[in-house]
């Protein structure tokens, strides 16, 4: 069985849970740049009807459970939002791929000497994905590779071929 790749980060977004969305959007506001922060208040402020400078002013947890529940963010913010869901809760499972694939990493990030690096082929991508099977849910696994393909679809194409 192939995974089934959401084509854009909103669909993925949408997909994801309303807790994977909680955490996503808690990690979001912690370190959020401006141009990413303008479009998701802008979100929020569209969906609770609310003023802009109200929306500024709403305490963490409240724009981070606001942000949760817009499931059409944007692409950019919902891109974003996938990126603090993995750096926030899951750097073990990017870890784990990176080192299974023996690319070089900080903490789950590539480093620079990864894009140097020849994308990894199938039977390597087959191989780490098995390794992650023993330690993480199958569901996170799949989200995990569909983020990675909407960030770089030619380096991580073969991920769409594989069965977490």
């Amino acid at each position: 069985m192939r995974l089934h790749f959401e084509p854009t980060s909103t669909r993925l977004w949408k997909k994801l849970t309303r807790e994977e969305r909680l955490v996503a959007a808690a990690a979001f506001w912690k370190d959020t740049p401006a141009e990413v922060a303008g479009p998701a208040l802008s979100a929020i402020v569209k969906l609770r009807k609310l003023r802009p400078q109200v929306a500024r002013a709403l305490p963490a947890e409240e724009r981070a459970q606001a942000l949760a529940s817009v499931l059409e963010p944007g692409e950019t913010v919902a891109a974003s939002l996938l990126v603090a869901l993995h750096l926030a809760s899951r750097r073990p499972i990017l870890g784990a791929f990176l080192d299974a694939l023996s690319l070089p990493h900080e903490d789950g990030l590539l480093t620079p000497a990864a894009d140097a690096e020849e994308p990894p082929s199938q039977a390597r991508l087959e191989a780490a994905a098995a390794n992650l099977k023993a330690s993480f849910p199958a569901s996170e696994i799949a989200t995990y590779f569909n983020a990675l393909w909407l960030q770089d679809p030619d380096r991580w194409a073969g991920l769409a071929a594989l069965d977490p």
